[in-house]
């Protein structure tokens, strides 16, 4: 599987919001743990919404959270 464009710094912020597990994130934002994973890792891009709704729980801008990577 090719990975994504859209790179993020979700695990940092997750560390920095009071050490929040994926699962915690995952339920915050109504998806699943495998979910959280797969975006951190870079093997699955968010949508919009979700990217909105993800950086809404660390209180950050979408730039803050979500870049996109250009070739």
């Amino acid at each position: 599987m090719a990975k994504s464009r859209v790179e993020n710094d979700i695990r940092r912020l997750r560390f920095e919001h009071g050490e929040m597990t994926q699962k915690q994130l995952a339920e915050a934002v109504g998806v699943t743990r495998q979910t959280i994973v797969a975006i951190e890792k870079a093997n699955y891009s968010p949508s919009l919404e979700l990217a909105f709704l993800i950086a809404r729980v660390f209180d950050r801008p979408l730039e803050d959270v979500f870049t996109f990577k250009a070739t």
